[in-house]
């Protein structure tokens, strides 16, 4: 079987204008008006990209912002061509890159459909057959007359999506254009996503949720700098991202303040395996330890203590170490110890985990020591046959935090 897509050796070359000067005046402009006061430069937003797309493949593409995933699909979609390489396609593509791409301001709702099927390629009939699905769930039936201009963003995209999504290409390229619409037009494209994906269909999609990614796609491309390796396994695609972006931010060392001016202070910290390992992605049926080593320099009580908050600054959770010293007192003599903190594996859904750590005085409300952001970890859920919290489940739930092994059984009760 040929590949639906064969990108081979693409790149993308941007010619960037630096100014040379700053402002100057009337007659240092009349005097150099006829020299050259920009200097340009060469930027590569893709680099000799390679890789094949299989019949029915679901790829996410992963990379930090400007890594030239937007670039690629760009080029992907016949927006923009490539400074060098080819790109060789053996089926229809329908892109949604950007709210209202591909759409008329001035013609209705009904007119669009028709006007930007026939711009993927599909004919009248296609669009006819489809026609009530696309504005069901869209839910612009009210306003499928009405011109383009006078929808709000939120409908432009869903009208867009659903155009996009229910017209048959072979082939689905989506940006992350849907970090716009609200939580429940989320779900509702992600359920409709994974329709689309075990109809066949193939699909790129770029997103920087990496559950929504684990969840739609079975193989990844990570972009570093507009360069890539290639298609691999989606679950490796995300572990080989969220390590490379946290890389040494699960371990802290106080090197930057004067710790003489600090009744206590903390010296370095650490988050941990079970085994000892200082790593940066955990996966959710493991053991996460913090630890951390500080000192106690005026013989005072200290409680050491950390909050932690995710990728959307919610607050998951605070501890402190009361319940082995309950109000800091046992740790009142001078010198240097080591606090341990440990979360139980099957606890968090995964995501991105920042820890503030932090020495108080619980008697009396002194902080004596704040350092913020100083572990940064993530948690991935594979969803394997270890991920027993999730089972067979493959739904997307970014809006809760904790996702735990709770206490449960269940019996019949009637035959």
């Amino acid at each position: 079987m040929k590949p639906i897509l064969e990108i081979q050796s693409i790149s993308k070359k941007f010619r960037i204008n630096h100014e040379q000067q700053p402002y100057l005046s009337l007659r240092d402009s009349l005097s150099n008006i006829f020299k050259n006061k920009h200097s340009k430069e060469d930027f590569w937003a893709l680099k000799e990209v390679s890789f094949d797309v299989m019949p029915g493949d679901t790829v996410g593409i992963i990379g930090k912002n400007g890594a030239g995933k937007s670039t690629l699909l760009k080029i992907l979609s016949k927006i923009t061509p490539p400074t060098s390489g080819k790109i060789i396609s053996r089926g229809r593509i329908a892109s949604l890159l950007e709210v209202g791409t591909g759409f008329h301001p001035e013609l209705s709702g009904r007119e669009n459909i028709f006007m930007n099927g026939s711009i993927l390629g599909m004919r009248r009939a296609e669009i006819q057959k489809n026609f009530e699905a696309i504005v069901d769930f869209a839910g612009v039936e009210k306003f499928i007359d009405t011109p383009l201009k006078h929808y709000s963003s939120g409908m432009q995209l869903r009208l867009a999506f659903a155009v996009a999504a229910f017209l048959e290409n072979e082939i689905l390229i989506i940006d992350e254009v849907l970090a716009v619409g609200d939580a429940e037009f989320q779900k509702k494209c992600m359920g409709k996503m994974g329709e689309v994906s075990k109809s066949g269909r193939t699909i790129l999609f770029v997103s920087h949720s990496m559950p929504s990614l684990q969840a739609i796609c079975k193989k990844g491309l990570v972009l570093t700098k507009g360069e890539t390796s290639g298609i691999i396994s989606v679950n490796e695609a995300v572990s080989l991202y969220l390590n490379d972006n946290n890389k040494n931010s699960a371990f802290f060392k106080h090197n930057n303040v004067n710790p003489y001016i600090k009744d206590a202070y903390i010296i370095e910290a650490k988050a941990l395996t079970s085994l000892g390992n200082n790593v940066n992605s955990y996966n959710v049926y493991e053991d996460i330890i913090f630890e951390i080593i500080w000192e106690n320099k005026k013989g005072i009580p200290v409680t050491p203590n950390f909050t932690m908050v995710n990728q959307f600054s919610q607050n998951v959770m605070i501890a402190t170490d009361t319940p082995v010293d309950f109000d800091g007192k046992k740790k009142t003599e001078t010198g240097i110890y080591k606090n341990t903190f440990k979360i139980n594996k099957h606890l968090l859904n995964s995501g991105q985990f920042h820890v503030h750590l932090a020495l108080n005085n619980a008697l009396s409300s002194v902080c004596y020591d704040l350092q913020p952001y100083a572990l940064n970890f993530s948690v991935v859920d594979k969803m394997d046959e270890l991920s027993i919290q999730r089972g067979a489940f493959r739904l997307v739930r970014e809006d809760a935090v904790l996702w735990p092994v709770l206490d449960c059984n269940f019996e019949k009760i009637q035959l």
